[in-house]
């Protein structure tokens, strides 16, 4: 009796083998086989990766029961091929899915753009900011400058760069500047004593393309720079937004004073030109000034310690004609323009909006003060003058000093170091009963106010608004420190905060007294300075436990300044505990 056993299949439907075998009669398969389990624990055991099976061991027995069984044999071998085909296929599938998985887990587990930004501000000891990014003096190394320009993109709506004191920034600039397109809405750069190289300088201005909305440029204290400007500003094209340009201390050469001057007829929203401390620049003055009406809306001009010249001087003055929208002039600290006044202010009485004039230590002439005499009362928006550092102004028959009662929105005044008489500071207290505006007043250096002070005690007494006063080396004695006092407990000078009475070798002990037990009376004061001269140096006197005392009823307070004062070792003990006892972080500078 022949047995004929049909394996049980797996039916794939993609396949023609289940029409097939639904063709059979179901007389010749039988029910249930003794031998179906093992059959197919060995086909679920196949490798995927092998594509030919050989026949199990079960059905090498059964083939030997007669040629009549090959068809069925060969049905059966067929039917394993297509199962392994069909175990194949499901395991690619479920291979693909595990794929699939694991990079979804793999992305849900890396940081997002913002993850790593907030992550990179973090390690700066910085607070995240999308907008305004502030890494200035961060140490910044070549690699975060790096790491930086890979999360721009994730940025869009930045607005603010600055990366100034970062010396690290020199040499890797032209990477964070390629990725600046991410970041189309920047509209200011800071790049403050960077070391900024020539590569920089060339990468930065073709940059410039890619930033449009650029509005403030600060290259300030990158050496450099001196000599190669035309780098950077050829890359400028019209139409340019850019307000503000600050290039102090970078080192410029007449050279590129000239291609400054060529670049400003594509600046016509310049409104802050800052070009000091470039002692070589004056030499182009004459080319700079012609070209600034190409600025007719520049309200800040600084050229501090430019190396002008008188005849850069008078240049300036024949552009100053068209610039009257100029709120700030500063041309100290340029000692050769010295004597080219006289010749030289005929436009500048016609800058009615002009708010600051610096003219501090530029060696004026008596016929300079003649020619500024007739000119600064003009001013009449003017509210900070600044006159320092010229002694002839204290010498000067010409009533400058009296005439700045004629500028009543005068907020600071500062003649520090100016030689003055005692006819002069007279002009300059009657003045002053003319200015309730005042804030600031800078008398240091003038040895006249010594013995004197008591000149100033009406004006002192109308300056409800004054926060800074500075009498430094003006030889004064207890006398001028009691009228401060006495000023003080008749609730004048009560916004006081910053009070410099130092290099005032004069004052006795008993005036130190007087002055420190009044001194508690000067609630907003923050600044305090009474040291000695460098020359000098003294017992601190019993004053100076009044001192501490008086401190204790100053919240604001953060500063002593006694230099060359000799403490006692229990004068020490009182100080060291004094921040402590107190709760204090008052700074003594001993």
């Amino acid at each position: 009796m022949l047995l004929k056993i049909i394996p049980s299949m797996s039916v794939d439907p993609l396949k023609g083998d289940a029409q097939s075998c639904q063709s059979k009669s179901e007389e010749d398969i039988p029910k249930s086989s003794p031998f179906d389990f093992v059959i197919k624990q060995f086909q679920g055991k196949k490798s995927p990766g092998k594509r030919k099976e050989q026949p199990s061991a079960i059905q090498k027995f059964f083939s030997g029961f007669g040629k009549s069984e090959g068809k069925e044999r060969q049905e059966t071998e067929e039917t394993e091929i297509n199962n392994c085909k069909a175990d194949d296929q499901s395991e690619k599938e479920d291979l693909t899915v595990e794929d699939e998985s694991s990079q979804l887990i793999s992305e849900a587990e890396s940081p997002s753009g913002e993850q790593r930004f907030n992550q990179f501000m973090q390690k700066l000891g910085k607070e995240p900011n999308s907008k305004n990014l502030d890494l200035n003096n961060c140490a910044l190394s070549a690699a975060d400058v790096a790491e930086l320009a890979s999360l721009l993109p994730f940025l869009p709506e930045l607005e603010e760069i600055s990366l100034s004191w970062n010396g690290c920034v020199g040499g890797t600039l032209r990477t964070l500047t390629t990725q600046l397109h991410h970041v189309n809405l920047l509209k200011v750069l800071r790049l403050n004593n960077c070391r900024l190289s020539a590569e920089d300088v060339t990468s930065l201005g073709e940059a410039f393309e890619i930033v449009p909305q650029l509005e403030e440029l600060d290259l300030s204290w990158n050496s450099n720079i001196g000599g190669k400007l035309s780098l950077l500003t050829k890359k400028l094209r019209k139409g340019c937004k850019i307000k503000l340009l600050k290039m102090t201390d970078c080192n410029l050469t007449a050279k590129d004073g000239e291609s400054l001057a060529e670049t400003l007829t594509v600046l016509p929203n310049l409104e802050v030109l800052d070009l000091s401390i470039n002692k070589h620049i004056g030499c182009s003055m004459k080319v700079i000034a012609q070209d600034l009406k190409n600025v007719p809306g520049l309200k800040e001009l600084n050229l501090h310690m430019c190396g002008l010249k008188q005849d850069g001087l008078q240049s300036l003055d024949t552009a100053l004609q068209h610039l009257t929208a100029l709120r700030k002039l500063d041309i100290s600290c340029n000692k050769e323009i010295g004597g080219g006044f006289k010749d030289a202010t005929a436009h500048l009485a016609s800058l009615k909006n002009l708010q600051v004039l610096d003219l501090h230590q530029c060696c004026v002439t008596e016929e300079d003060m003649a020619a500024l005499s007739q000119v600064i009362p003009l001013l009449s928006s003017l509210q900070e003058l600044n006159l320092s550092w010229n002694k002839n102004i204290g010498v000067s028959s010409d009533p400058l000093l009296g005439r700045l009662r004629f500028l009543p929105k005068l907020k600071s005044v500062a003649i520090s170091n100016c030689g003055l008489g005692e006819d002069s500071f007279s002009s300059l207290a009657e003045a002053a009963l003319h200015l309730p505006e005042l804030e600031i007043l800078d008398l240091s250096w003038n040895k006249c106010v010594g013995g004197n002070l008591k000149l100033l005690l009406g004006a002192l007494k109308l300056a409800t608004e004054i926060r800074v006063l500075r009498l430094s080396s003006c030889n004064l004695v207890a006398e001028d420190l009691a009228l401060l006092t006495l000023l003080s407990r008749d609730s004048h000078l009560t916004r006081l905060r910053k009070l410099d009475l130092s290099y005032n070798n004069n004052v006795s002990d008993e005036g130190w007294m007087f002055f420190c037990q009044g001194l508690a009376l000067f609630k907003e004061l923050s600044e305090l300075d009474v040291s000695l001269r460098p020359s000098s140096c003294r017992a601190c006197g019993t004053w100076f436990s009044e001192l501490l005392a008086a401190l204790t009823k100053l919240p604001a307070l953060a500063e002593v300044g006694m230099q060359r004062w000799v403490l006692s070792e229990s004068q020490h003990k009182q100080l060291e505990g004094f921040n402590q006892d107190n709760k204090r972080n008052v700074r003594f500078d001993c």
